[in-house]
């Protein structure tokens, strides 16, 4: 055995510089057949599986520092074999439950209780600035603020404007629908919900509008129910419907603080459905570049190529192509010297603003229309009127536009709270996620209100937001009054617009959306979760969009169904200069007890579904290392005579856990091995640690220890 004057340094090398642990794939794989196995190879190790320390407290009262010293010292391991045995029971399930139950109403609760101490006036005064969090950050707004927020505001605009047209026409809505989002969802969301407005110095960056991937989202799934082109209103008021549902559906996550909904969209899934999302995006833009007249209502990548390879073969106007492509160039080209040059963050934002303008008036001066250039027309001025009277809740779909609204809902959540983790964890503070998800939904069930579809937080407008030095929400006002503006002036000079500039823009952002660098480390990181990535990917490239989400979320939780059946096990070994024992697979430095056997069971659940699974493996595993001590095959001098099982990580079992322990004692003595029945027939063959389980057995005290 290694000398125990070890150093430090040489521990920490074992650590570092450890044998690469096999994936979860490999973990799968082994074991799923009878075929014989060696010792080597029988007990896969990760690292992932983390020991969960209790939560029970030993005594009523708590002990003193001197109390704690003198235990330490003094206590014996029949001693610290009584702090296991005799511990609390555990609460039962109806416990479990209520105690979810008083956590998920403690922060009404809290805020009630915390009003019912203030006088009257005061207590108005506190509920004034929860919902409107502007009387709050409003006492401290001075005029260099606002000189910050106004620049930021007329930047974010100047993108805002051609993104909304632009993902409105994606979204198969005309493009006022989009201006209205942008102006009215902003001033509901900054003026009267949300957490980042509150006094803790929260989120103020966040812009709410029309995003690409939901916009993409909407039409692929209800123009299922209603075509578009035929019937272009009673589609609208489908998505109006559809966004009221939405609506609903994130104010109850909020409220019920369901938001761990959310995470069953991974971030893996998150990734490859958002990759194939933007393929799909881009090249449904080939309509407005190529200027294409007849284009499939399918959102798959072989019909939309199906349909571009058609249109070459019949007379097509390049001069939509070379306008579209121009200008995609320069925006492309203006962003990379707006990253180059912090001074120019402007230059991007304003890119696809001043596309508009010179494409325009390009069109305008050649009369490019009668030379077979697409343009956008009229756009509808003034803002839109109500939109209550078209909801339709009592119409033959709404079961299936209610189901749209979830999906809808998820995505628009994943996308938001991703932006306010990004940017909140830039700035140092706390996000409240459930508060978000209530500010969202009340957001999307007044926009449908107002003419309005589906709105969440944008990347893109946020960080230019962000890049151009905004203060406080302000920023978003400014902007929302610009846009309020130009619908009610400026839409005629829209009219010679070119819809080959709309699908530029819409291009132009869609490079930040396939993150190559992302899905290179989730390969590296965890092949199941590069499966649920991959299978989101080409789920929405192949099939439809949510597909895609079907695959991803389905991959995701055959994930968590694998590692909770099939938990890993492996075999212990003592580092040496150290009282920790590891597995020997991932440090092979680490030394084995002659005689003695230490397994440990990577699961905090021990229950029906994996605990034959266990049992199989542990058996077959001392079976085959007996048969290799036979062999002479190992370098073991002293057959196994005692087993230690490990159940450290081990937080729960169930009656079927119980019995396969009982059932693994048969399976042992057949082979000569002898293991103690669980806690109730052990006595005092119980340990705290895996240490004191070997010394024991070394001291002739037992012969067979069980670690709880």
């Amino acid at each position: 055995m290694a000398s125990s004057a070890t150093n430090h340094g040489e521990k920490v090398n074992w650590v570092l510089h450890a044998p690469r642990p096999p994936g979860p794939w490999r973990e799968f794989m082994e074991f799923s057949g009878d075929q014989e196995t060696s010792p080597k190879d029988i007990l896969p190790s990760s690292p992932k599986h983390f020991k969960q320390p209790s939560t029970a407290s030993l005594a009523v009262e708590t002990p003193t520092a001197e109390e704690k010293l003198d235990l330490e010292k003094n206590s014996s391991p029949v001693q610290r074999s009584e702090w296991v045995l005799n511990g609390p029971e555990p609460p039962g399930l109806w416990h479990e439950l209520m105690d979810s139950v008083r956590e998920t109403a403690s922060y009404c609760g809290n805020k009630y209780s915390s009003l019912k101490n203030q006088p009257a006036l005061k207590s108005v005064v506190s509920i004034q600035q929860e919902i409107f969090p502007i009387l709050v950050w409003g006492r401290s707004y001075n005029i260099s603020k606002f000189r910050h927020d106004l620049i930021a505001g007329l930047t974010i605009a100047s993108l805002c404007i051609p993104q909304s047209i632009g993902y409105a026409t994606l979204a198969k809505l005309d493009p006022q629908y989009g201006l209205c989002k942008s102006c009215s969802f902003n001033y509901k969301y900054k003026c009267c919900t949300t957490s980042y407005l509150c006094c803790n110095g929260d989120f103020k960056e966040i812009a709410i509008g029309p995003v690409a991937v939901v916009s993409l989202l909407l039409p692929s799934m209800i123009q299922k129910l209603q075509d578009p082109g035929a019937d272009p209103i009673a589609y609208t008021k489908l998505v109006l419907t559809a966004t009221f549902f939405t609506g609903i559906f994130q104010a109850s996550f909020g409220l019920f603080r369901l938001g761990f909904l959310v995470d069953f969209l991974s971030h893996a899934a998150v990734v490859g459905f958002v990759a194939g999302a933007a393929i799909i995006i881009g090249l449904q833009q080939m309509k407005g570049l190529l200027g294409i007249t007849h284009f499939p209502t399918n959102t798959d990548v072989i019909s939309v190529m199906k349909a571009v390879w058609t249109s070459f073969h019949h007379p097509w106007s390049p001069h939509n192509l070379i306008l579209g492509c121009s200008f995609l160039c320069f925006i492309l080209i203006s962003r990379y010297l707006g990253k180059k040059n912090k001074k120019l963050f402007w230059l991007p934002a304003v890119a696809p603003l001043l596309s508009v303008i010179l494409s325009t008036l390009i069109v305008y001066l050649t009369r490019g229309d009668n030379h077979g250039i697409k343009i956008v027309k009229h756009i509808k001025d003034g803002l839109n009127p109500s939109s209550v009277n078209l909801l339709e809740l009592n119409g033959p779909y709404v079961g299936d536009v209610a189901k749209v609204g979830l999906i809808v809902a998820l995505v628009a959540l994943a996308e938001a709270i991703a932006v306010g983790r990004s940017f909140s964890s830039i700035k140092g503070y706390h996000m409240d996620g459930s508060k978000e998800m209530m500010a969202m939904g009340f957001m999307n069930m007044v926009g449908s209100f107002t003419s309005c579809y589906v709105a969440t937080g944008s990347f893109s407008r946020t960080a230019v937001n962000y890049s151009a030095g905004c203060e406080t929400p302000v920023s978003n006002i400014v902007m929302a009054i610009t846009v309020i503006i130009s619908l009610q002036f400026l839409t005629k000079l829209l009219y010679y617009t070119p819809t080959a500039i709309l699908a530029s823009i819409i291009l132009s952002a869609l490079p930040g959306l396939i993150d190559l660098n992302k899905i290179y480390k989730i390969w590296n990181v965890d092949k199941l979760d590069f499966l649920a990535c991959i299978g989101a990917f080409f789920g929405v490239l192949f099939a439809s969009v949510e597909i895609g989400l079907l695959v991803a979320v389905t991959i995701s939780f055959t994930k968590i169904i694998l590692i909770s059946i099939r938990p890993g096990t492996e075999t212990l070994g003592k580092l040496p200069g150290t009282e920790m024992f590891c597995d020997t697979a991932q440090y092979p430095m680490a030394v084995k007890i002659p005689g003695v056997m230490i397994i440990r069971v990577k699961s905090a659940l021990f229950c029906f579904a994996n605990a034959n699974f266990v049992r199989e493996r542990i058996v077959r595993w001392i079976t085959a290392q007996k048969a290799a001590d036979t062999e002479g095959q190992t370098k073991d001098k002293e057959a196994i005579h005692l087993v230690i099982l490990d159940m450290s990580n081990l937080i729960n079992i169930d009656t079927s856990g119980i019995a396969a322990l009982e059932e693994l004692q048969k399976n042992l003595i057949s082979e000569g091995i002898e293991l103690s029945n669980f806690v109730g027939k052990i006595g005092g063959r119980v340990f705290v640690t895996v240490g004191e389980a070997v010394d024991a057995s070394f001291a002739g005290k037992i012969a067979t220890a069980c670690e709880c």
